[in-house]
């Protein structure tokens, strides 16, 4: 079955089952999506705003969203995702460490979020390099694990009194401004067509009530043809 949901005839398959503005939304949709940047949160106490970040990740084309919860291990907050979890990959890790070593190994250099290092302002950020743009809580701040490790520091200009934003607010602030500069760049930041083929099949599946029986019927077919 591993081979066979990977076929083309399979996604088409799956697509009769879906509207046509439904299969024109993941087109419309998919041409937007990019893994050049990627966000990490770590250990974030108030899960709606893990949430939000997930949700921000969708509205500007961020495909997959990485969460550390060596600490507090809550489940997605459905309702202030809104559906976003269909739609973002997520990976969820149990150590600040294999997060930022899966990352590494995909390419992504490291950067750390923070209102108290005198870094890169958001404006002057190299968009052209793969980044991991990391979270951290809104209690303390990224770990000190994840400072050391970082390849840079990413600060957004602030001119008011106060020293910091909640968290979902500034991944909100830094993913619209990183994406849109990437967006009129001339970089090759989307996904692959490969890529393109295997979020429409996930996407078909995630909108498909009663998938399983779908899947069975679809081999049952598959082997009265051999």
């Amino acid at each position: 079955m591993n081979e066979m949901i990977k076929t083309n005839e399979y996604l088409i398959y799956l697509e009769d089952f879906l509207t046509e503005n439904r299969k024109a939304k993941f087109l419309e949709v998919l041409q937007f999506r990019t893994k050049h940047f990627t966000v990490a949160i770590e250990d974030v106490f108030q899960m709606h705003n893990t949430s939000a970040v997930m949700r921000s990740c969708d509205v500007f084309g961020i495909q997959e969203l990485h969460v550390v919860e060596q600490k507090f291990g809550k489940s997605i907050d459905a309702e202030i995702a809104m559906g976003a979890q269909k739609w973002v990959d997520v990976h969820q890790y149990q150590t600040n460490q294999s997060c930022i070593n899966a990352l590494k190994e995909k390419g992504y250099q490291i950067v750390a979020t923070s209102p108290h290092i005198d870094s890169c302002l958001l404006d002057d950020f190299d968009v052209s390099k793969k980044s991991a743009l990391f979270f951290g809580t809104e209690r303390d701040g990224l770990s000190e694990e994840v400072m050391a490790q970082a390849d840079c520091f990413l600060k957004i200009p602030m001119v008011g009194f106060s020293e910091s934003l909640n968290i979902s607010v500034a991944a909100a602030i830094i993913l619209q401004n990183l994406t849109s500069r990437l967006r009129n760049s001339e970089l090759d930041w989307k996904l692959s067509e490969e890529e393109i083929f295997l979020k429409r099949i996930d996407w078909a599946k995630k909108s498909i009530k009663d998938i399983e029986r779908i899947e069975e019927r679809f081999i049952q077919l598959c082997q009265n043809q051999e």
